[in-house]
């Protein structure tokens, strides 16, 4: 019993040492979160606030009734066509072998089928999407990869009749809102000595989870609403606003994660729910090189900051100019409302205010005044000065340069009178000031993709199959263990999509077949060529590009894979075309991996013998066939 008070004690008192360090943290970070809020409101709308000396969020209202105060949003489109091209940023991996050895090869043949089947059931791309929004307007979001127990195929039920899944990889978008670094001058994840994820559950859920009930509190969320913040002479207009708002029945639950030390060689996941400890142990996930633990976490910058663990963003940039541009358009707005509406000087006493000032000059109205008085007389406000004008256009250009975005569309008048490589060198221009953000992708993707294969490496147990889905829609299934899983070093197979467009590859395409490289010795362009230029065309979802000799190619190496799994083989088949399988069965004969699979099962050569055979005798029968029916 006093081990168990000792031992709740020791809890209690961890437990309450992560709380002051969250709100320690918190309070660090607290004018980090000011200006994201910020670019959030300005985003979906909301432009009339600002952060005040506490590093919290105010709005301010209407100075006079007749201001305008209409929104015109310019960095909402700035930040839609930014993530519109980085849209096009989605890199191919692929695994670099251990070594030369056919086996090493063989193994990154299949790790990298492994990403690619992963990547397509994760559904990548749209990850990709949702944390690229995130980056563009706070300037940094994060991934985090985990293993998940409940996914994956059920493999058995347990004793309380509850399924038995074999788990598989879960990748989740964390926004910066809940990540809290022990400092924010580090430059990464990898620097920090520990770092926080915070976010808040439903009391239900973390029971469900841990086990454990914890008391439900109301806790303040950030979410969006509605706010009446624009509006005009005599009108209101509602606009969105990045807020806060009430989760009941909820608590918060912070998982730290400590780095390796002497004390913790294996590092430390502390996570408390509530007030209560509900875990305590080491890092989960052997995620880094060399077999060590760490973060399970992946930064993904907008504009890198130097010596800072936060990235920048462009909306930053963009929200003086976006209020100068409000204030002129308003300004400019109200100008014409007097010009329109007129202003209108009155001797004292001459006339009823009070309905003037209700109706004012309506057309076909009596005015009635006051018998030797002066005569209302409208007040002349001139014509809307030019400078109105001017500004107006210096600052959309200026949002231009500053962001770093145009679009060519709007000036297709002057794009008409441009030559073709004068056009190529402003899309390539336009293109360049994205870069640094596609790189930043680019290299969370790969930080990404060797996560997932040391995570599979450390906890697939036995053989296990992957769906694997080409660009054409053709679905192949193969089967792996962890033991294929022998590096992970992890390289681009692609270049950056933003240095060469679509049409510009589709060019370089048409002039190699121009040039005549991929014709054959007789000039003919076979059909397996054909169907690759189609499908890097964009064109390989065609049904009928696969042509046969292709599906009978595929057909043979799947025969192939049967004999190296399972050391069996099935029969050919009368729709086979027996001279192509016997070419592709005797290239593989000879290889270094067959003579490696005749050492660990002497029957193999035999199997494969005989399979050639037989598919000589069903050539046989074809030509005694042809011969009788010539004869006959």
């Amino acid at each position: 019993m006093k081990k168990t008070n000792k031992y709740n004690e020791e809890f209690d008192e961890l437990a309450k040492e992560v709380i002051e360090d969250f709100k320690y943290r918190q309070q660090e970070r607290k004018r980090f979160e000011a200006n994201w809020q910020q670019n959030i409101n300005f985003f979906v709308g909301n432009q009339y606030c600002s952060i005040n000396a506490n590093n919290d969020i105010v709005d301010f209202e209407k100075q006079f009734f007749w201001q305008e105060r209409e929104v015109y949003n310019h960095i909402a489109p700035i930040v839609e066509l930014r993530l519109s091209k980085l849209s096009k940023v989605r890199p191919s991996m692929t695994v670099i072998p251990f070594s030369d050895s056919d086996n090493d090869i063989n193994c990154a043949k299949v790790s990298k089928n492994i990403l690619k089947a992963t990547s397509y059931k994760l559904n990548l791309s749209k990850t990709i999407s949702e944390a690229t929004v995130w980056s563009e307007l706070c300037g940094t979001s994060f991934y985090k990869i985990t293993w998940n127990n409940l996914k994956g195929n059920t493999i058995g039920i347990d004793e309380n009749g509850a399924q038995i899944n074999e788990g598989d990889i879960q990748l989740d978008v964390v926004s910066p809102f809940e990540i809290f670094p022990d400092s924010s001058t580090y430059n990464s994840i990898d620097d920090c000595q520990s770092i926080m994820h915070v976010r808040s559950y439903n009391v239900d859920t973390i029971k469900d989870i841990w086990g454990v009930e914890v008391e439900g509190e109301d806790i303040d969320v950030f979410t969006l609403d509605q706010v009446a913040s624009a509006g005009g002479l005599g009108y209101f207009g509602r606009v969105s606003r990045a807020g806060k708002t009430v989760k009941h029945n909820s608590a918060i639950v912070i998982e730290k994660y400590e780095a390796p030390c002497i004390q913790y060689p294996n590092g430390r996941l502390i996570i408390v729910a509530g007030k209560k400890v509900v875990y305590v142990g080491e890092l989960p996930y052997i995620n880094k090189a060399e077999n060590k633990r760490g973060f399970p976490f992946v930064a993904q910058h907008s504009i890198v900051n130097p010596n800072s663990f936060w990235g920048g963003s462009v909306v930053e940039r963009c929200i003086p100019l976006q209020r100068s541009y409000n204030a002129v358009k308003n300004r400019k707005h109200e100008f014409l409302n007097r010009i329109s509406m007129g202003v209108m000087a009155v001797e004292d006493g001459s006339v009823d205010t009070e309905n003037l000032e209700e109706e004012g000059m309506a057309p076909g109205k009596i005015l009635i005044y006051r018998q030797g008085s002066n005569m209302p007389r409208l007040i002349s406000s001139g014509s809307v000065p030019n400078d109105f004008s001017y500004e107006e256009d210096r600052l959309l250009n200026e949002f231009l340069t500053v962001s770093g975005v145009s679009d060519l569309l709007r000036n297709a008048n002057s794009a008409t009178n441009l030559s073709g490589v004068a056009l190529e060198l402003l899309i390539e221009q336009d293109e360049a000031r994205l870069i640094t953000s596609a790189e930043q992708i680019r290299e969370a993707v790969k930080e990404i993709s060797k996560q997932i294969l040391r995570l599979y490496k450390q906890f697939v147990d036995g053989k296990t199959s992957s769906k694997l889905v080409a660009d054409n829609g053709s679905i192949e299934m193969f089967y792996w263990n962890k033991s294929d899983i022998n590096s992970d070093d992890v390289v681009f197979e692609t270049e950056n999509e933003l240095n060469e467009s679509l049409a510009q590859k589709r060019n370089m395409i048409f002039e190699i077949f121009n040039s005549g490289l991929l014709h054959d010795e007789s000039g003919k362009l076979n059909n397996s060529v054909r169907y690759k230029l189609l499908e890097q065309l964009g064109f390989g979802v065609w049904e009928n590009t696969q042509d046969v000799k292709t599906l009978q190619i595929k057909r043979a190496n799947k025969e192939h894979l049967s004999i190296i799994d399972s050391f069996s083989i099935d029969d050919p088949k009368e729709i086979d075309d027996h001279n192509l399988h016997i070419n592709e069965h005797t290239c593989f004969m000879l290889s270094d991996e067959f003579e490696k699979l005749c050492t660990k099962n002497n029957k193999v050569e035999e199997k494969m013998l005989e399979h050639i055979r037989k598919h000589k005798q069903f050539i046989n029968i074809t030509k005694n066939m042809i011969m009788e029916e010539n004869n006959e």
